[in-house]
């Protein structure tokens, strides 16, 4: 909120209007740096007098500053609930302490052989869409999606999850779905919600805005740690995605703006669903479940994990030097795949 009161006869700069001014003596002989620590001595003394006049006098508090400690704890409680649900071998997803503990050997990794596996990301621009839509309750599944199918590719299983959340003014609903949809991540996941980071940061983002990372550990007996064992000769086999996942959306925004689409618009690519932006909501898969009982009986020799860089640029990170990936059988592409080449002009 811009200060109101103004100075008679001045302009606004900035966006607001000037509340104070300051007189600085200019000598003949000073020079920029010199006239630079003059005003530098009356910034400190000018910002309080700005902030009294504007309070009237009164104390400057944190709320005050733009920072909402009562809704902060607001939004802890609420979530909760959500975390508790998360509970798994290791965890109990207490939330309240300094930080989240979790007991390696409750979830069957004690041992000098255990590895732990660490993995941040966030959605991108994906938030946008989320934002502009006002549906907040998937996107977290998106987060611990691009956090937990790193682990998983290395042979890991996930087990516990951190979220950090920023914004320059908090909306507890909004924030607490944002949670139910990390904790609804989580379980799909069969890892911990034990702990996160809510930053209520004013003027850092604009209104409506919020932005997400995700940070997620896992475990695996050294012995298995993914790839291992890759020759010639092996099946390559693809696991279907449930569309853009988390990657592309920059491409994807700029299509529809081109294209002159709205999100609330039907969707020209997928006829049942209610709208553009409900169909590009569509969370990323988890692969937490269906790969780990492969891995635990020793099924699979090497996993990627295909996001922005595409098959071109993932799977060769998950194969030994001198081998290549022969990709056949390619299933045809979804409608919006198909959509996005024909309105991109891309080739396959």
């Amino acid at each position: 909120e811009s200060l109101k009161k103004k100075v008679p006869g001045t302009e606004e700069v900035d966006g607001g209007p000037i509340v104070v001014q300051k007189l600085v003596q200019v000598a003949p002989d000073d020079t920029a740096e010199s006239l630079k620590k003059k005003v530098q001595a009356h910034e400190g003394p000018a910002f309080i007098e700005a902030i009294t006049k504007y309070i009237d006098g009164g104390v400057i508090s944190y709320a005050d500053a733009g920072v909402n400690i009562d809704a902060g704890n607001s939004l802890v409680e609420r979530i909760k609930p959500f975390c508790k649900a998360t509970i798994r071998p290791g965890c109990n997803a207490e939330l309240g302490g300094f930080g989240g503990l979790f007991d390696l050997a409750a979830a069957g990794y004690s041992d000098e052989n255990t590895v732990l596996i660490g993995a941040t990301d966030g959605v991108g621009t994906k938030l946008l869409i989320a934002q502009a839509v006002g549906k907040h309750e998937t996107i977290g599944i998106d987060l611990v999606a691009m956090c937990v199918n790193d682990l998983i590719v290395a042979g890991g299983e996930p087990l516990f999850f951190l979220d950090y959340f920023a914004t320059g003014h908090l909306e507890v609903a909004e924030a607490a779905d944002v949670v139910k949809g990390i904790a609804e991540g989580c379980s799909q996941a069969a890892c911990g919600l034990i702990g996160g980071e809510t930053a209520e940061m004013p003027s850092m983002y604009k209104p409506g805005h919020y932005d997400l990372a995700g940070f997620a550990v896992g475990a695996v007996d050294r012995s298995c740690i993914l790839p291992q064992g890759i020759v010639a000769g092996d099946v390559l086999l693809g696991l279907p995605s449930s569309g853009i996942h988390s990657n592309g959306f920059s491409l994807v925004r700029r299509l529809l703006e081109r294209e002159e689409i709205k999100y609330g618009d039907a969707c020209p690519w997928e006829s049942d669903v209610a709208s553009v932006g409900e169909a590009l909501l569509t969370p990323t898969v988890i692969y937490v479940k269906s790969c780990l009982p492969l891995l635990k009986k020793k099924l699979v020799k090497g996993l990627a994990h295909i996001t922005g860089g595409g098959l071109l640029e993932n799977m060769p990170r998950s194969l030994p030097d001198g081998l290549v990936a022969e990709v056949t059988g390619h299933p045809p592409l979804t409608g919006v795949f198909k959509w996005i080449q024909k309105a991109s002009g891309l080739d396959d």
